[in-house]
């Protein structure tokens, strides 16, 4: 790919203003979707840092996984952290 140098130049970006770059991604909604589901089939992040960051619980991520034919990972211990953290603050 030619242009694999702009990826590069975006991945040095991203070290020094990670909110610039992650603030452009979010404004093609399906590219960051098809990021946030990468990371987590990479086991990169959770799947309550998935939902989080795509702004969907958890269930609707779930739901939309299945539709999608995604396969949702069990129940890792840092997302059964986090849904007890969200439960106590109820």
């Amino acid at each position: 790919m030619e242009e694999s140098w702009i990826v590069s130049e975006l991945e040095k970006i991203a070290l020094f203003n990670p909110e610039r770059v992650l603030k452009v991604l979010k404004k093609d909604k399906e590219l960051f979707w098809e990021i946030v589901i990468s990371a987590y089939l990479d086991t990169n992040i959770s799947l309550s840092k998935a939902a989080e960051l795509l702004g969907v619980t958890r269930d609707e991520l779930i739901e939309e996984f299945r539709k999608r034919g995604i396969p949702v990972r069990k129940l890792s211990r840092e997302d059964a952290m986090v849904d007890l953290e969200v439960l106590n603050c109820l």
